[in-house]
């Protein structure tokens, strides 16, 4: 079996993606975060192409992907992505979502269910109760009003731990440049996309039942343990998985807490 070298190209309709990894394995597809781009998965590619073809692109309007022609929901996320496979003539894979990106697989499971293998949502969110839904809709207006780098400091004290933030600001640096790279309102209406999506994949009357796993961080305050047990139960046959300690990008700080669990459910499955 071959290897792919990291392979940068574009689809005709302007999405930007990144192909590695063994040519003739099971294909496994890495969903990025709001106001970030493909790069966040650069510490953990290399885990997933020993055994993966790996596919990393990036959300429409973020990083080098163009901006949507047209209103930004879930579902425009999940055709993006039906998009890139019919694209490049993948016929199945299993989807890794972060954060949003873990709402967007949710979403691609509910839409195009005979396109995936397995699902791995990471740092997502789920119910979040009304006191939570209410301060997350205004902090995606305040964006709307305000900015895209209206409130990134706030949001890296909630995605990194004190310690972290305190020894590695070239990261801090360097999650802020990718939040600059968003165009601006499709970073405004991807956070809208965030704080209310979670409303249409909670309790859906079509229940996701690709081989999932659920994981979040400890200290995740936009993706909590209870979420995360909440979101689980909802789809037949998941795990649930809780990294210690880490907050909502724990998966930066650690990457292979994250990387080693979803690869060894992935096996369980048979991919």
């Amino acid at each position: 079996m071959s290897i792919i070298r990291p392979v940068f190209d574009f689809t005709p309709d302007g999405t930007a993606y990144t192909l590695s990894g063994k040519t003739d394995a099971p294909v496994v597809v890495l969903v990025h975060g709001l106001g970030l781009c493909q790069q966040m998965w650069s510490q953990h590619a290399a885990d997933f192409e020993v055994n993966y073809k790996l596919l990393r692109y990036d959300l429409m309007g973020h990083g080098n992907s163009i901006p949507p022609n047209t209103e930004t929901t879930l579902s425009l996320y999940a055709q993006q992505l039906r998009g890139l496979l019919d694209h490049l003539e993948i016929v199945r894979a299993a989807v890794v979502g972060f954060s949003i990106g873990g709402m967007i697989n949710r979403r691609f499971a509910l839409d195009y269910p005979d396109r995936l293998s397995a699902l791995a949502i990471l740092n997502s969110p789920h119910d979040r109760g009304p006191e939570a839904q209410a301060l997350v809709e205004s902090r995606a207006t305040k964006v709307v009003d305000e900015g895209t780098m209206a409130t990134i400091d706030a949001a890296l004290e909630r995605w990194f731990t004190p310690s972290f933030r305190e020894t590695n600001p070239g990261y801090m640096n360097l999650v802020r440049s990718w939040r600059q790279e968003v165009d601006v309102s499709s970073y405004a209406e991807a956070a809208w996309v965030l704080a209310t999506g979670v409303k249409e994949l909670t309790r859906p009357s079509i229940a996701v039942r690709v081989p999932s796993i659920v994981i979040t961080s400890q200290n995740d305050s936009g993706s909590t343990p209870a979420m995360c047990a909440a979101l689980a139960a909802e789809i037949t046959n998941s795990e649930q998985f809780v990294v210690p300690n880490l907050q909502h990008l724990g998966l930066i700080e650690q990457p292979q807490a994250f990387t080693t669990p979803v690869i060894d459910f992935f096996k369980r499955v048979g991919l």
